[in-house]
């Protein structure tokens, strides 16, 4: 049985409408190969593929949040952020992000069209938002 990680947001939280993307890696030292990263994804895309992934094996997932930035600075400034020790930005409600692991079952997978559909709510979310 696998583990999937990821952040436990509050509700309502901004971070959940960025693209996701999914880390798959080995759950231990015996197998040594480079991780899998796909997406993006709409988080609970992401979450449900994440989790009909590693449920029979022993995987890890990682799925965690997109930052999309527009330029060099915008990613330098991340870079700083996390070197301060802060994951993201601070936004209204969103001083309680915690990392939550936990193992999981067998759930229901995105289809294929599902998963088009989110990459184009995706995509004309990331056009339209304004550069920061």
């Amino acid at each position: 049985m696998g583990t999937l990680v990821t952040l436990d947001l509050p509700v309502n939280s901004p971070v959940a409408d960025l693209p996701w993307v999914i880390t798959i890696g080995s759950l231990g030292d015996e197998e040594d190969w480079e991780p899998v990263v796909c997406g993006p994804y709409e988080r609970a895309h992401a979450l449900a593929l994440a989790q009909a992934v590693v449920a029979d094996e022993d995987l890890m997932a990682v799925v965690e949040p997109l930052l999309p930035r527009v330029d060099a600075e915008a990613i330098r400034d991340e870079i700083e952020l996390a070197r301060a020790g802060t994951e993201m930005p601070s936004t209204e409600g969103d001083q309680d992000i915690d990392q939550e692991t936990r193992r999981v079952r067998p759930g229901r997978a995105p289809t294929e069209a599902e998963v088009r559909a989110g990459w184009v709510r995706i995509a004309t979310r990331l056009a339209s938002t304004p550069a920061s």
